[in-house]
C-alpha cells in the first residue's frame, strides 16, 4: 500500500470516518444516558449548543464520505460494465449529496 495511491486515501478516509463516528456514538449514548433529555425543549438544546452542533455536523460529514468511499469501491470491484458504473455512481452521489443537503437543513432549522 503505497502512499501516494488512490486506494491508501481511500483506506484512510474509511478508518478514519469510522473511528470519529464510533467515538461520536458512544459520546451521544453516553451524553443520553448520563443526563437523557426530559421534553423537546431540553433535546433541542442540547443539539443546538455549538459543541454538539460541530460533532454532529462532523458526523453527517464523517458518514457521507464512508458512505461514498465505501459504495465506490463496491461499484468499482463488481461492476464490470463501464456506462453501468457511471450511472449508478452518479446515482451514488446525487443520492448522498441530497442527504447532505437534508442533514443541513436539520441542524440549521434549530438555530435559524
Amino acid at each position: 500500500m503505497s502512499i501516494g495511491g488512490s486506494g491508501y486515501k481511500a483506506w484512510l478516509i474509511q478508518r478514519v470516518s469510522a473511528v470519529y463516528m464510533a467515538l461520536f456514538l458512544i459520546y451521544f449514548v453516553a451524553g443520553w444516558l448520563v443526563c437523557a433529555p426530559q421534553g423537546f425543549a431540553d433535546w433541542a438544546a442540547w443539539m443546538s449548543s455549538l459543541p454538539m452542533a460541530l460533532a454532529t455536523a462532523m458526523f453527517f460529514i464523517a458518514m457521507l464520505g464512508h458512505a461514498w468511499v465505501g459504495m465506490r469501491d463496491v461499484l468499482i470491484d463488481y461492476v464490470k460494465s463501464t456506462a453501468l458504473r457511471f450511472a449508478l455512481m452518479a446515482g451514488l452521489a446525487f443520492s448522498l449529496m441530497a442527504l447532505g443537503l437534508w442533514a443541513v437543513k436539520v441542524l440549521l432549522v434549530g438555530n435559524l
